[in-house]
């Protein structure tokens, strides 16, 4: 399977009257963008700004992070979401790389992530170099909670794909990214010379009871979902998408471009190991549940990818650490060296209480830090998803690094670590 991604430059992004893609400018014709939203009779209105590297501004509160891609070939983005149930993972996508649509929800602080632009936190969160098209979507009142949350899932994939159809025809990529990897089975797991490594990551934690219709995988919720094998390629081309769970850091973003995933890619490319593939799993809500997701991730690591190591990444707070654990346990158990991302989900602030788990043979611990630093926040301009959220933002003069959208990022992406004093 091979993806192509032809990656168009943004320098810059500007209102102007209408919609297009001038060199490394991208130009946003405002009220056009508004009515491609406002399509989803669930939207009342929808407000829109938009941020640069370095300029004074605070928005929040972040529901979600996309960057701008479209399937120019198949006609189906974000499939079981926005297209049909195409696979995707193959033939090519356009893609706008320097910028990023950024979802406000209407909730205040309460668990709520903030993008800050300057300041001490820009050095911390990749997204502060990313030009941002920032969306305030607000849903008629009398819809649910979850009706509200898949409205605004919606209103910002569409809003990326709308804004990567600029790129379709407009002008030739400034380069071509290209992933391939064979068919499973394609080689002999035991003649290929370079150790196999695959990658299993968690997508959603069913300790907070999913809501019927989040479309996390394919449009799928998970609910009652067994480990799933992946091609690395449908990570990154659009199979999966944030779940409505959204107080830990796993912004779709970073699905598209998957840290753990693209590492792999660059070290299979350069012969240092084979990219056995990947599965995706959901960190289970009952003891029964994780025993078997864990077996069976560990077995299909081992028997239908032929792993001899995994990275493990988790989704979530404290409850998810204990099933990335015993997957990387049973995956020990099996022959397979294993490699653990974790945050600190301590309260407090011990090395004991932040693991969660205690297994000698799982070792190699990579830990990406927690809530622990701060960082002071002030802002020339303030864009929040309600007047509430804008009043809340405003009043803030510090923040805590987990609060920052892309500070502790739990899957690879993070610059900031934890250390033992």
């Amino acid at each position: 399977m091979r993806l192509d991604l032809a990656v168009h430059r943004v320098d810059d992004v500007q209102f102007a009257e209408r919609t297009w893609l001038d060199g490394s400018r991208l130009l946003i014709d405002r009220e056009e963008l508004v009515r491609e939203l406002m399509a989803d009779q669930r939207i009342q209105n929808v407000d829109v700004d938009v941020a640069r590297p370095g300029e004074s501004f605070l928005a929040g509160f972040v529901f979600d992070i996309v960057e701008p891609r479209v399937k120019a070939d198949t006609g189906s983005n974000f499939p079981g979401i926005l297209g049909p149930y195409v696979p995707t993972g193959s033939g090519s996508t356009t893609v706008l790389r320097g910028i990023a649509v950024t979802t406000l929800d209407e909730g205040t602080a309460a668990g709520g992530k903030v993008l800050a632009m300057s300041g001490d936190a820009v050095l911390a969160s990749p997204y502060a170099a990313l030009n941002h098209v920032v969306i305030a979507p607000r849903v008629e009142p009398g819809e649910s909670r979850a009706s509200t949350m898949d409205a605004l899932k919606v209103a910002g994939l569409r809003a990326a794909t709308y804004l990567a159809k600029t790129a379709v025809t407009a002008q030739a990529p400034s380069h071509v990214e290209s992933f391939e990897r064979p068919r499973i089975g394609a080689e002999s797991f035991d003649d290929v010379g370079t150790p196999r490594v695959a990658f299993i990551g968690q997508v959603h934690g069913h300790q907070h009871m999913i809501e019927r219709g989040d479309r996390i995988v394919y449009g799928s919720d998970l609910q009652g979902a067994m480990p799933i094998v992946l091609h690395p390629n449908e990570w990154l081309d659009g199979a999966v998408a944030l779940s409505y769970w959204n107080n830990h850091p796993e912004e779709t973003y970073f699905h598209q471009n998957h840290p753990v995933i693209l590492e792999l890619y660059g070290r299979h490319q350069q012969g240092e190991i084979t990219f056995a593939g990947t599965i995706a799993v959901a960190a289970a809500s009952d003891e029964s549940d994780r025993d078997r997701n864990c077996m069976m991730a560990a077995n299909l690591a081992k028997w239908s990818l032929g792993a001899d190591a995994v990275v493990l990444t988790k989704y979530g707070g404290g409850a998810p650490h204990a099933d990335m654990g015993q997957t990387a346990r049973a995956c020990e158990a099996l022959g397979m060296r294993t490699s653990v991302m974790v945050s600190d989900a301590s309260g407090d602030r011990t090395v004991e209480s932040a693991y969660m788990f205690n297994y000698a043979e799982v070792d190699a611990v990579v830990y990406v830090g927690g809530s622990g630093t701060q960082f002071t926040l002030s802002a020339e301009r303030v864009f929040g998803g309600s007047a509430a959220a804008e009043a809340a933002l405003a009043g803030m003069s510090s923040i805590s690094a987990r609060s920052v959208v892309g500070v502790a990022n739990q899957q690879g992406a993070a610059r900031v670590r934890s250390v033992v004093h």
